[in-house]
């Protein structure tokens, strides 16, 4: 059974009061079980903090034990080396997340510190947007040529 981390930065425990006409009504709390049903066959942790360092923290409890990562670091994503550096470090692929497509946003959201050492990204998808990564990460990855 594969084991993926799903991990939400800054704000986040927020989902479903925070600016809801951007990041939608659903809690992640509500979210999660559906997700959770929908991949029976994937062991999907969860965990969220404002802090980086508890973020950075978790990554690497996990990130040479599980299968993979989704990361979701809000703010952090356009302003962390730190995480750029801690993702690198790695062994698990991670899948960076956003809920919003940012690219249509405030131009600060535009460019992301993280990107270049995740396996790819996916934003613009509301919460489904996790769904994709979870995919991404089951999904057998084929061989470069």
């Amino acid at each position: 059974m594969k084991k993926i981390l799903i991990l939400n930065g800054p704000n986040l425990n927020l989902l479903g009061t925070r600016e809801p006409g951007i990041y939608g009504r659903c809690s992640f709390d509500a979210f999660l079980p559906r997700l959770k049903a929908r991949y029976e066959d994937v062991e999907l942790h969860y965990f969220q903090s404002n802090c980086e360092g508890a973020l950075i923290d978790k990554m690497q409890e996990v990130g040479f034990t599980f299968d993979g990562i989704v990361l979701n670091a809000g703010a952090y994503t356009h302003t962390s080396i730190a995480l750029h550096d801690c993702i690198r470090s790695l062994k698990c692929p991670v899948v960076e997340v956003h809920i919003s497509n940012v690219h249509q946003r405030e131009p600060f959201r535009h460019h992301s510190m993280i990107s270049a050492a995740c396996r790819g990204v996916i934003c613009g998808f509301g919460l489904d947007s996790y769904r994709l990564a979870v995919e991404a990460l089951v999904a057998p990855q084929e061989e470069e040529q």
